[in-house]
This record gives C-alpha cells, sequence and structure tokens, in this order.
C-alpha cells in the first residue's frame, strides 16, 4: 500500500488538515493509500482550533492531535504543502502542491474565514493527488 505524508511548518494547521481530508477524500474515492502528516518545525503542539472549526466545517475529522516532527523514511512519499517545503524534505520521493493545483499559504494566526479558504485549496489538491493515485493503480 502507498503511504503519504502531508508536509508542512508546524504541522498544526495545513498538513494535518491535508492528511484528514485526503482520508475521508480516499474513502470516497476508492483510493487504498495511507496518509500521515509532520512538520519541518513541528513541536507536539496541538492542532490549531480556527483549523478543527474549518475541518469541522467542511465535514472533516476535527479531533486533537499533537504536532509531529518530520523524520523522512525511504518508502513514504513526501507531499509538501509548498515549494519551500520541498526543499527540507531530503527524499526522492517528494511533490510539491505547486505541481498539483497550487500551494497553500499559511493560514496560522489568521481568522477562521482564511482557514475555511486554506481547507478549500487542500481539499481541490488533494483531490488531485488522489486522482493520480487512483490513475496509477493505488
Amino acid at each position: 500500500m502507498l503511504e503519504a505524508c502531508f508536509v508542512c511548518t508546524g504541522n498544526t494547521c495545513r498538513s494535518i488538515m491535508a492528511e484528514r481530508i485526503a482520508k475521508k477524500m480516499a474513502k470516497k474515492m476508492n483510493v487504498d493509500c495511507k496518509f500521515s502528516s509532520a512538520g519541518i518545525a513541528a513541536k507536539k503542539e496541538n492542532i490549531t482550533q480556527n483549523a478543527k472549526v474549518a475541518l469541522k466545517t467542511l465535514g472533516y475529522d476535527a479531533r486533537d492531535r499533537k504536532s509531529v516532527k518530520l523524520k523522512v523514511k525511504p518508502n513514504v512519499v513526501y507531499v509538501c504543502l509548498t515549494d519551500a517545503h520541498k526543499e527540507f524534505v531530503n527524499s526522492k520521493k517528494v511533490i510539491s502542491f505547486s505541481e498539483l493545483y497550487s500551494q497553500v499559504s499559511d493560514p496560522y494566526g489568521l481568522d477562521v474565514d482564511a482557514y475555511l479558504q486554506c481547507a478549500k485549496e487542500i481539499e481541490k489538491n488533494v483531490k488531485i493527488l488522489l486522482e493520480k493515485i487512483k490513475k496509477f493503480g493505488g
């Protein structure tokens, strides 16, 4: 089974939202893939309140979870939220959202509307990613 890890800075907003969105969308699209998320500078902080609100509003899992620091593993595909994050991932199996639909700006510290917009941009990227995985047999 393919394993994909979404990567952002702190793993409290974008990458955790991408993980949760991907898990639900993959189930609906019948895509067999294991998803996780991590941050290049994660500090075991909880998912932000506004990320939880955005996820819940859009119908995704909004439970608490501590952020996870990125540890690169050989058999994982890394999906970075920005090109800058991609530069930090020391793996040949790495892509950026810019290669799917578009990079996703960091909503950290902004209002719920910014998080909702961010989550909707993540949905667009994740849908394209899942279509590609499905096309190639995942």
